[in-house]
């Protein structure tokens, strides 16, 4: 009975900390000691009542032990204690059974290698294998997830809480977290010389006549044009009147020595007069000869810039002198710095135009999931592919990975780390094997007595 005290109880979860430490196994790396930390630290409690149940189970078994005893000793002169011992009996041999068979699943029976005992010490890797295959077989099908996922219409529960304010703050509270950690893992010259790369690219190396002229036909065609000579000719009207003196003193200016001055003042009147008439004359008439013949300019200088060898080097020299490698590099500053601080500046501004709006558009987005079904079942839709993809892509890297952690652990300490999490049920086996023991001891010696007397 002793031994069999050693053997129920066994080494329990919280001596485990006061063993000699041992060095780990070859392959086993440091989870075995990550678990021996696990059971002293969070599973006190579980241990405790492991503990409690071994002992109950071992009381039991004690129990018909000293029973099975005194009946044995005194049926010849009480002969219904027969009965008591055969139910005594059994109770023992369904304790020791049902203590063998837990046992042998997490060490070998009062350390005795008997065969296919210590059964998760010594399978550990096959019985991860054979999880990993488990769930991958039955947890990771597509369309176990696909179903799973319809069942639980996400688009509507995320609609639900996008549209509540504290969803669209959350939201917008990560996403500005998300924009400031990329500003920092950005390096500013990096950025800007991808963007000094795109203007170079898109900008600089197409040649610029042919789009200008392209778009500045349409312009002209549309007579969008004709706004701003508008401009230009009532700005010549506005300065012809306010510059009399001007003109006659242009005039004056010009004209020969020897001319009288009153003369010089009627031609500088005259002049005035006719440049003033002219001028009126353009602005009154939209079909003057000058408009027509600024159309005509205009309209040939955007055939040029597309067809024009001349007109297009041109063009191209002009984009050269405007936009050098220095005004490129200063550009692609400028556009840099402008957009990262005005992003930073609206992120970290809870009213800033852009949060609020930001804010809005989620808040608008959960509702349209929740009130439009056609959309939520898009989203629904392709929630339901994505996840398909990714479990027939990756199922067995996934299931992998619980094959490759149960192989890196440590043998007896997931033996015993498993023991701690079942062996309270476990131990259930063990009490319902002595009373169902019991119980068959007592049946059969009665139905023995009652056939044969």
């Amino acid at each position: 009975m002793q031994v069999n005290s050693e053997a129920t109880t066994g080494p329990t979860t919280q001596e485990a900390p006061t063993e000699p430490a041992r060095e780990p196994r070859p392959g086993t790396m440091a989870a075995g000691a990550v678990v021996s930390r696990q059971l002293g630290a969070g599973d006190a409690e579980k241990a405790a009542a492991l503990r409690k149940m071994k002992l109950l189970a071992l009381s039991l078994l004690i129990a018909m032990a000293v029973i099975f005893v005194f009946a044995f000793a005194l049926q010849k002169e009480y002969p219904w204690l027969q009965y008591v011992r055969a139910a005594a009996e059994g109770g023992m041999v369904g304790a020791l059974a049902d203590w063998f068979a837990v046992t042998a699943l997490f060490k070998y029976p009062m350390g005795i290698k008997i065969p296919h005992t210590a059964i998760i010490p010594r399978r550990k890797d096959q019985i991860g294998a054979s999880l990993g295959e488990f769930v991958e077989t039955n947890f990771l099908s597509e369309q176990v997830v696909q179903d799973k996922l319809a069942s639980v219409n996400i688009a509507r529960r995320a609609g639900v809480w996008l549209a509540a304010p504290g969803g669209a703050d959350r939201v917008a509270k990560e996403g500005a977290a998300v924009i400031r950690g990329a500003f920092k893992v950005l390096n500013d010259d990096d950025v800007q010389a991808v963007i000094e790369g795109m203007v170079r690219k898109h900008l600089l190396a197409p040649p610029w006549g042919p789009p200008v002229g392209r778009l500045a036909e349409r312009v002209f065609h549309d007579g969008h044009h004709h706004t701003l000579v508008d401009l230009l000719v009532d700005r010549a009207a506005d300065w012809v009147d306010d510059n009399h003196e001007t003109v006659t003193r242009l005039v004056s200016d010009r004209s020969p020595t020897w001319v009288p001055q009153f003369v010089d003042g009627l031609v500088g009147d005259k002049v005035y007069l006719e440049i003033l008439k002219f001028v009126r004359a353009v602005q009154a008439d939209p079909r003057h000869q000058v408009r027509q013949s600024i159309d005509k300019y205009l309209n040939d200088l955007a055939q040029d810039l597309q067809h024009d060898p001349a007109m297009i080097a041109r063009a191209e020299d002009i984009k050269a002198q405007v936009l050098g490698d220095p005004e490129v590099r200063e550009l692609a500053s400028r556009t840099w710095g402008t957009v990262k601080n005005a992003l930073l500046g609206a992120v970290d501004d809870p009213d800033s135009e852009l949060t609020i709006k930001f804010k809005a558009a989620v808040r608008d987005f959960g509702s349209r999931l929740v009130d439009d079904p056609e959309l939520a079942g898009k989203v629904n839709a392709w929630i339901g592919d994505a996840a398909g993809y990714l479990v027939r892509t990756y199922r067995s890297d996934i299931a992998g990975v619980i094959t490759d952690t149960v192989a890196r652990w440590d043998a007896e300490e997931t033996s015993q780390k498993i023991e701690l999490q079942v062996g309270k049920d476990l131990q259930f086996i063990r009490i319902n094997g002595t009373v169902v023991g019991s119980l068959a001891g007592l049946a059969i010696f009665t139905v023995a007595q009652l056939i044969f007397g």
